[in-house]
């Protein structure tokens, strides 16, 4: 697919690799000062960080990660965002609660989530009524997306969930040609348009977010005449990546910096390996370095057909905590990576749970050079996992690349 006239949002978009590393070598050293002078709750995780150091992606991957655990303890120490914020609260327009609960700043103008990129990729601009179904209750989604709708030109029927007779008669009325919310509302609102004898033809696009968008669900739209692209983000650091019109993967956000890393660690993953999304926003009023969202995903290799130039991720792929029971001991990913660390020789762990009879049963499967020392494997797994576990040998690059550091097979049913 060819790039049109006049086809992206700004100049960022369509940057050379040359240009998009010098950028960030300047903005990464900002952005670590900030959070260094500005943002107390790094304290002593950024003390000693020499942030003239950080201007690229490798240096990056050196420093913590932060988790939303962590984020949650700090802002019940020092309500209500935990020292994380630049601003003052009383310098926001909003504060949201999500679950958890974790609080989260919000700016009212200047697309301040960056939200208005996505929507601009979806055709979603001046000329268009949006009905927006995204919760206007407590979470931030309802806003971040009419934040967005204001930087494209769009005008904002603020919908929010339910009550989806009125939504039809709403839609109807507004003369409403573009939808915003989660992937299988729209359809529930079209179904119930059918049941009524309404039609919303005039409805041609859509942006979603917020769960799957399954490519039956997709051509559905389709078939009705609706172009459904789909966005990712979350409450704390905004747009992470959308689709374009491409449809070849979702692009990274021109103000975030995204890292794939083993679950349960800040270690960076080979190109296309699956791993959790860890995101550095260029926000200055919120800068959340290393910010692990929990979600999985893997870097595409290349760039868009779009004509965007900025690198892409496969979108969702799941959640990154794997944190399994295992007769009675709670095992983590963040164990499984100590255990990876103790042996040289061991490149990839997989901790696989079954039951034999009524009893649980734990497999570790191991990726290994010549060296290995079975022993030595099994020795670590009770000490680091408190367990025993059957240890297998594995050629390197045999498990799959799925992201999964426990694989739990149990039938819960």
């Amino acid at each position: 697919m060819e790039a049109e006239v006049g086809a992206f949002y700004d100049k960022l978009e369509t940057r050379s690799l040359d240009q998009r590393a010098a950028d960030l070598a300047t903005d990464l050293p900002l952005q670590i000062t900030l959070a260094q002078t500005k943002a107390s709750g790094y304290g002593l995780a950024m003390a000693d960080v020499d942030a003239a150091a950080i201007v690229d992606i490798e240096s990056l991957a050196e420093l913590p990660v932060l988790r939303k655990s962590e984020l949650s303890a700090a802002q019940k120490a020092v309500a209500p965002l935990g020292g994380f914020a630049a601003r003052a609260v009383s310098d926001f327009d909003h504060v949201f609660q999500s679950p958890g609960p974790i609080y989260e700043p919000g700016v009212r103008d200047a697309d301040w989530w960056r939200m208005g990129r996505g929507l601009f990729a979806a055709g979603i601009g001046e000329g268009d009524v949006v009905q927006n179904c995204f919760s206007y209750h407590l979470t931030p989604a309802g806003m971040m997306f009419e934040n967005g709708c204001a930087a494209v030109g769009a005008t904002v029927l603020p919908a929010g969930v339910g009550q989806t007779e009125l939504q039809v008669q709403a839609a109807l009325a507004c003369g409403v040609t573009a939808y915003v919310g989660t992937p299988d509302y729209l359809k529930i609102i079209l179904d119930k348009a059918d049941e009524l004898g309404v039609d919303l033809s005039g409805l041609t696009k859509a942006c979603v977010g917020g769960g799957a968008l399954f490519q039956s669900l997709r051509k559905e739209y389709a078939d009705r005449g609706i172009s459904c692209l789909q966005g990712y983000a979350t409450a704390d650091l905004g747009s992470i990546a959308y689709e374009s019109p491409a449809r070849d993967g979702m692009i990274i956000d021109e103000r975030v910096i995204v890292e794939i890393v083993t679950p349960g660690t800040g270690n960076p993953v080979a190109e296309g390996e699956v791993g959790e999304v860890v995101v550095t926003t260029l926000n200055p009023d919120y800068p959340l370095i290393r910010f692990a969202t929990g979600d999985m995903s893997a870097i595409m290799s290349g760039q868009s057909p779009c004509g965007r130039t900025n690198t892409r991720i496969r979108g969702w792929m799941g959640r990154a905590d794997q944190t399994a029971k295992i007769k009675g001991m709670f095992v983590r990913p963040e164990q499984v990576a100590t255990l990876v660390e103790r042996h040289n020789e061991v490149s990839k762990v997989r901790v696989v749970v079954s039951r034999d009879g009524e009893a649980d049963k734990m497999q570790v499967m191991c990726e290994v050079d010549s060296r290995a020392n079975v022993n030595a494997i099994e020795a670590s797994v009770r000490d680091v996992l408190k367990l025993r576990g059957d240890v297998f040998l594995q050629d390197i690059g045999s498990l799959p690349n799925d992201g999964k550091v426990i694989d739990d097979r149990r039938n819960y049913d």
